[in-house]
């Protein structure tokens, strides 16, 4: 085989499965270590794919690589609507209420749901906390839930508010329950997201809630991104679409995480 067609099997690879090993190339192609490492250098310098330790990610697999909410929107939508449909289940059924729902596509299809919400018990009370600014609009003509939006600036590729108010906001509220979302969870590495401003949101997210519940499809389990804004300790609840890999699953176990499969 000549070298340009194994480069275009490998680059093939990496885009379908999002990362390949310098070990598992070696083997596939009969071929030494060496040589798989100047394939990858080469497809790396033509940006099909990115180099890191031991083999190669998918471009679009990178630390800062985030898709626009409304690019996320039309990804994975039958799993995150299983998922949604999961978390509505656990919206508190007492008098009153408090939820917080971080932005995202998949709080937001949550919010699809509770924009049709009505109490159980007439009169009792569901409280809405959100720093989304497309969540708050679904939400707002539902007379049955209180709405409130935390202030800030609005970072315009999540729709999300963010900012040192924001954060500010957060310190002085404790929710019953946050729905948050994550670009990224690993076992090592915890919940990321690639940006700096929105993580130390979210982090402020998770701190101030009495239980928090993480909403991720499987595309994000095993990721990193740039930047860590919780360990796994610092969750209560993942909801996802299929069961975490074996490392990931006995990290989640380790740190008393429960895991719900939608």
């Amino acid at each position: 085989m000549f070298a340009e067609e194994r480069q275009l099997l490998i680059a093939a690879l990496v885009a379908t499965q999002g990362r390949v090993t310098v070990t598992d190339l070696a083997t596939r192609f009969a071929i030494t270590a060496e040589t798989v490492r100047r394939d990858l250098d080469t497809l790396e310098a033509a940006r099909q794919l990115r180099r890191v330790h031991g083999g190669a990610v998918a471009i679009d697999r990178l630390s800062l690589s985030e898709p626009s909410l409304n690019e996320r929107q039309t990804q994975h939508l039958d799993e995150k609507s299983r998922i949604a449909d999961a978390a509505m289940r656990m919206i508190p059924a007492s008098r009153t209420g408090s939820i917080l729902l971080d932005a995202g596509s998949t709080t937001e299809l949550l919010a699809d749901r509770l924009a049709s919400f009505t109490p159980a018990v007439s009169g009792d009370q569901l409280l809405v906390i959100t720093n989304a600014v497309p969540i708050a609009g679904k939400l707002s003509s539902n007379e049955t839930i209180q709405l409130h939006i935390l202030g800030g600036r609005v970072r315009g590729l999540t729709s999300a508010i963010v900012g040192a108010g924001t954060v500010a906001q957060l310190g002085l509220l404790r929710p019953d329950i946050a729905f948050i979302g994550t670009n990224g969870i690993s076992a090592t590495f915890g919940l990321s997201t690639p940006d700096s401003v929105e993580a130390a949101v979210k982090a402020a997210i998770v701190t101030s809630a009495r239980r928090v519940v993480v909403l991720a499809d499987s595309s994000k389990l095993d990721q990193e991104t740039l930047v860590c804004f919780a360990a796994l300790a610092a969750i209560d609840t993942l909801i996802t679409d299929a069961p975490p890999s074996a490392d990931l699953a006995a990290a989640l176990a380790a740190a008393d995480v429960d895991v719900v499969i939608a």
